[in-house]
């Protein structure tokens, strides 16, 4: 087994839908990240590309990002959809082939527009054409569990572990707060600048309120109504973006003589229940974590993507020792969640906080819809 590592992290900027972006389809997103990654590693043949997404066009777009890239047309290129893991599985896959043999050098990573989002048409031979909320087979969200047509399933499956758990609305808005005053402070201090390749001249994530507060979020509107808890403050954006990092083998970076930044320690796909997909996240890190002989009070930065504030309570009630250093960036609730892009998004923040931690051990999680889960650990190279 060949041990693997990161060379190198880069996202664009995290724009909301409809905004700065809009008409910028994800894989010309993706190809800026990508051609900065070579031209920062100074990269002139890759073994393949690894690329996630999850509502885009469909039809491989990953080897339409390579072609646009300026990928040599022999270099192999597949798009993975985990949906909100896409990304992180992508990255785990792209790991995978390199500890196997398969290659030295691959790109991985994910990106989404979430703007240019299509509307879809089921066949009308498919019995889902008349049992869309549209009636005429159109939709836009797919389906991710069997007996479930629902547009905003993965609302109502925050909301129902809300439920479950007993969690209130304070609860979910402290961590609203936390979110955007860590990333605000982040911002400030220019913390992730350098892995931030612009786009049309635009290098700023637009998503960040620094000065968000409890009275703001008290007046939000509760998103399924009476007697519920989450509101558009503690539930995450949609937006577009795009995150890719280099993963290369301990022989090429020999070889080559380049250094790289953190070196990957394992990987882990966690399945569970559809109807409760937050769970996934913590699931998911718990398992790679007992695989690795790790606890979390072992690492110096933890990263979960916190599509809903219900994850980071669950963190938190269970970790609240750890609360400093989960999500010390902010989280999805101030950047936003470009869907098939946030695990590589992931991956480059938590490097940075590693990197401001002194170095040490890390983890990323991240829930996907359907109940699933990827996570990755990571070691910082000293």
């Amino acid at each position: 087994m060949q041990e693997v590592y990161v060379l190198a992290a880069l996202r664009t900027p995290i724009v909301g839908r409809k905004g700065r972006f809009k008409a910028i389809r994800p894989e010309v997103l993706g190809a800026e990240v990508i051609k900065a990654l070579l031209r920062r590693c100074e990269l002139t043949a890759v073994d393949g590309i690894l690329g996630g997404n999850a509502v885009g066009t469909g039809g491989n777009i990953t080897r339409l990002m390579a072609l646009l890239a300026g990928l040599c047309e022999e270099v192999p290129a597949c798009t993975v959809d985990m949906q909100c893991a896409s990304a992180a599985a992508a990255i785990g896959m792209a790991y995978a082939k390199i500890a196997s043999g398969q290659g030295d050098i691959w790109l991985a990573g994910g990106m989404e527009s979430s703007s240019l989002q299509p509307l879809r048409t089921y066949a009308p031979l498919d019995d889902r054409y008349a049992l869309v909320p549209t009636g005429d087979g159109r939709y836009y969200t797919a389906q991710f569990a069997p007996e479930d047509m629902a547009p905003d399933t993965m609302l109502r499956g925050a909301e129902r572990v809300a439920a479950e758990e007993g969690i209130t609305r304070a609860e979910l808005e402290k961590w609203a707060l936390y979110s955007h005053t860590r990333a605000a402070a982040a911002r400030r201090d220019g913390v992730l600048q350098d892995v931030i390749v612009p786009i049309q001249g635009w290098s700023r994530d637009d998503g960040i309120r620094p000065h968000m507060s409890k009275r703001l979020l008290d007046r939000l509107p509760l998103l399924l109504g009476e007697g519920t808890t989450l509101t558009a403050g503690t539930a995450c954006s949609t937006n577009d973006g795009a995150a890719f990092a280099v993963l290369a083998s301990k022989n090429y970076l020999e070889r080559q003589g380049k250094r790289p930044l953190a070196r990957i320690v394992g990987t882990a796909s966690v399945g569970g229940s559809p109807a409760q997909s937050p769970r996934g996240a913590m699931r998911t890190a718990d398992v790679l974590l007992t695989r690795l002989g790790w606890r979390y009070e072992d690492l110096q930065a933890i990263e979960f993507n916190e599509a809903f504030a219900v994850i980071d309570v669950l963190f938190e009630r269970k970790h609240p020792a750890c609360v400093a250093k989960y999500n010390s960036l902010g989280g999805a609730l101030a950047y936003g969640h470009p869907y098939g892009a946030s695990g590589g998004i992931l991956l480059a923040h938590l490097i940075k906080s590693l990197q401001r931690a002194g170095g040490g051990r890390g983890i990323l999680s991240i829930a996907g819809a359907g109940g699933m889960g990827e996570a990755i650990a990571l070691e910082l190279v000293e």
